[in-house]
């Protein structure tokens, strides 16, 4: 309440000491950024008080389940309506239209999902972590998820980023790539049923450097973000992974 952090509910979740903690929506996307980054500021802060360590490490236990930093989000029209909300029971043409394009533009943006070494011990089939440029209703293994909601609350569920992602990146990369879709009233494949990971649908990067490689040639990437911070990212990047290969581990 002091930071103004709108935080609600706090979830046991399946891994050692591991909570999902809901962020009510905010119509700032700044404000909602500043939100999240505010919480984890705070819960370090809160932990060292009591002589305890948090972390949001997108995979801390290697046998435990990783550490996602879901994102939802509606759009609203001058009157306040929702428009990914036309009556039906999944969502209307403008919802399917973000989704077209998130789904286009996810695999350049991996690297602001994933940025780290850690962040593709998460990324793993079978794990509850999206793997597949795929979307479904209501459907736990999809990249982009649509939520079983009332009408008003209809939205999406992006769910590739961990929890160590920056997230000022993953709301510009996401959003941006929603509203181009949206803008070229793009129409996304089919949803998928089942679990993403018996299934043939386009595989996200699944490393570091493939994701490396496909953040550096992205027209989309230098578009939403501009070429200077491009160049920048991509050469803090490369000075991470060189580190980590001068490394070798005791095993």
């Amino acid at each position: 309440d002091a930071w103004d952090v709108p935080a609600d509910a706090a979830i046991s979740e399946c891994g050692k000491g591991q909570f999902e903690v809901n962020l009510l929506h905010c119509a700032d996307a700044v404000k909602a950024a500043d939100d999240a980054a505010l919480f984890k500021f705070i819960v370090r802060g809160v932990a060292r008080k009591h002589g305890m360590g948090a972390t949001f490490m997108a995979k801390p236990y290697g046998e435990d389940a990783g550490s996602g930093f879901h994102l939802h989000a509606s759009m609203l029209d001058q009157s306040g309506d929702n428009i990914f909300d036309d009556g039906s029971e999944w969502g209307g043409s403008k919802l399917r239209s973000a989704v077209s394009g998130m789904l286009d533009h996810m695999a350049d943006s991996t690297l602001l999902f994933a940025p780290h070494l850690n962040s593709f011990r998460r990324l793993r089939d079978g794990t509850h972590a999206p793997t597949m440029a795929a979307w479904g209703n209501d459907n736990r293994t999809a990249a982009v998820r649509i939520p079983a909601s009332p009408g008003r609350a209809r939205r999406f569920e992006h769910r590739v980023a961990g929890a160590d992602a920056n997230p000022y990146l993953v709301l510009a990369a996401v959003l941006a790539a929603a509203l181009e879709g949206i803008k070229a009233g793009a129409e996304p494949p089919a949803a998928f049923t089942g679990s993403s990971y018996d299934q043939d649908l386009p595989r996200l990067p699944a490393s570091w450097n493939d994701s490396l490689f496909r953040f550096e040639r992205s027209g989309f990437i230098e578009r939403t973000f501009g070429d200077t911070f491009r160049q920048a990212f991509v050469a803090a990047k490369k000075q991470e992974i060189d580190t980590f290969a001068e490394a070798v581990s005791a095993v």
